[in-house]
């Protein structure tokens, strides 16, 4: 479900220190462990009926969120924080409610493109990049932390929200494009392992 990776983020991430737990919800896995958590991009809506049975689940994110660990969560798994999502059929299915707002599924692509954006973390001048694609779009009442930039000129401008020690976006971001900001934002919990 949430399985959208770059490898070079995983390689990043292990070159820092942390030791990459990988876990499946959708086979029951319990939440690792561990002292920050990524949520990469997926396809959230195709597993919603399955994922709103597993209330322990988003019973362990809201848990390590209030805990104050890093939580980054990317395009599918940001809709997953959502409060609902709204398939493509028009069903609704409730979520981990950790984000204000909802997610609606659309037939039409929402938005696709190069992104850049200079986290809270990042030095000056400094842009962790990545890439926007999807068909949801979002609706939610949280004023973004910052708002990224297509380096080709195009249209899509993600949005990153934040609360506390949770981050999340629309963007697949390229950890190694702004090493420096990703090592500062998952130190708040490097104690141990990332899951």
């Amino acid at each position: 479900c949430f399985s959208f990776i770059y490898p070079a983020n995983v390689d990043l991430l292990r070159a820092l220190g942390a030791e990459a737990l990988f876990f499946s919800p959708l086979a029951g896995d319990a939440l690792p462990d561990c002292d920050a958590l990524w949520l990469p991009g997926g396809y959230p809506e195709l597993h919603a009926q399955s994922l709103a049975t597993r209330p322990g689940f988003f019973a362990a994110l809201r848990a390590h969120h209030a805990a104050g660990k890093p939580l980054l969560a990317e395009c599918g798994g940001m809709l997953a924080l959502l409060e609902s999502l709204t398939d493509a059929e028009g069903k609704t299915w409730p979520l981990a409610g950790l984000l204000p707002g909802s997610g609606r599924m659309q037939a039409r692509l929402s938005a696709l493109g190069l992104q850049a954006v200079a986290w809270p973390e990042s030095a000056p001048g400094a842009e962790l990049r990545g890439h926007s694609f999807h068909y949801a779009t979002l609706q939610t009442p949280l004023a973004p932390l910052a708002q990224a930039r297509n380096p080709n000129g195009g249209a899509t401008r993600e949005a990153l929200y934040g609360q506390g020690r949770l981050r999340a976006s629309y963007i697949h971001h390229y950890f190694p494009s702004d090493p420096a900001a990703v090592a500062a934002f998952f130190a708040a919990g490097h104690a141990g392992p990332a899951a």
